[in-house]
């Protein structure tokens, strides 16, 4: 996972575990922090339960285990469903929700802090995943194809960093920035400077520090972090919807910053999936591209 920290760090932040990374918050009033925390913590357990392809009883596996037949869902599932809808549109298929299947295919089935440091000895059939088009939403009603299994990993993560921002900062009238591993948002009133992001893959690499403004957002994408394989193949979680594989290494990582988390990570996620052509997808998007040696592209990157 890259080091992506808030600075500094004090009696204004908490962090736990969560979807095998960490979830951090910071808020601007330390006394509203434990407040702040139960109202994310109550947000992700409703994403998790919505759109989990790990749990049994999540909407999500329900949909795709109606056999092609149409399922009205909850508003908050249809909600993750269209922004990865919408981020395929957006990349040109780039970022694909119906990529799951392939992912078990690599042996990437449970929850990834299950396959810490564990070997994983993936199928040997390799095949693409399904067109994201194939996938009906008509406002409550999900329509999965036969046999289509959604992840939507690419996406949720960076939407429910969004939402649990955004709901912090209504309800309790406070600047927060809520970080789920690499995907950060903001929302309400910033501390003075804006807020400081150290910005490095791993210690002893080399870092940025960017300052967000109130409700900016940045996401960082990587090959190196959620790895797993067995000897002589390592594999990521990044999938190139073309082949059914693991993007191609060109990037370690990518960060971008954007004014919602969803939208930086549609476009490090699929800066990752097109490798050399990742600067034109990126075009203006204050980004930062870091190669598997270590040499760092930024593209309209505030110093």
């Amino acid at each position: 996972m890259p080091l992506v920290e808030t600075l500094p760090v004090g009696a204004d932040t908490a962090q736990w575990g969560v979807w095998g990374t960490v979830a951090r918050i910071v808020v601007t009033d330390p006394a509203r922090l434990d407040a702040a925390a139960n109202l994310v913590r109550a947000e992700l357990a409703a994403v998790d339960a919505a759109c989990s392809r790990f749990r049994d009883d999540s909407e999500l596996r329900y949909a795709c285990r109606a056999g092609g037949h149409p399922v009205t869902v909850s508003p908050l599932l249809a909600h993750l469903v269209a922004s990865a809808l919408d981020a395929a549109r957006e990349t040109g298929g780039a970022v694909d929700p119906t990529v799951g299947g392939a992912l078990c295919g690599l042996g990437y089935d449970r929850d990834f802090a299950l396959l810490t440091g564990k070997e994983v000895a993936p199928a040997v059939r390799v095949f693409p995943t399904p067109d994201w088009r194939s996938v009906k939403l008509s406002v409550r009603e999900l329509t999965v194809p036969d046999g289509v299994l959604l992840d939507l990993g690419a996406t949720a993560k960076a939407v429910a960093a969004d939402r649990a921002a955004a709901q912090v900062a209504a309800e309790l009238g406070i600047g927060v920035l809520v970080a789920l591993g690499g995907d950060i948002a903001t929302a309400g009133i910033a501390p003075a400077g804006g807020w400081q992001i150290l910005v490095q893959d791993r210690p002893g690499d080399p870092a940025d520090v960017i300052h967000l403004p109130a409700g900016a957002a940045l996401a960082t994408s990587s090959t190196a972090g959620r790895t797993w394989g067995r000897p002589g193949e390592q594999l990521h979680h990044i999938i190139d919807p073309s082949t059914g594989r693991p993007a191609a290494p060109v990037w370690r990582t990518v960060s971008v910053a954007a004014y919602s988390c969803l939208h930086a990570n549609t476009l490090s996620t699929a800066a990752i999936v097109r490798g050399h052509a990742a600067p034109d997808l990126l075009g203006r998007a204050p980004s930062r591209l870091v190669t598997p040696d270590l040499d760092v592209l930024r593209l309209g990157w505030p110093s």
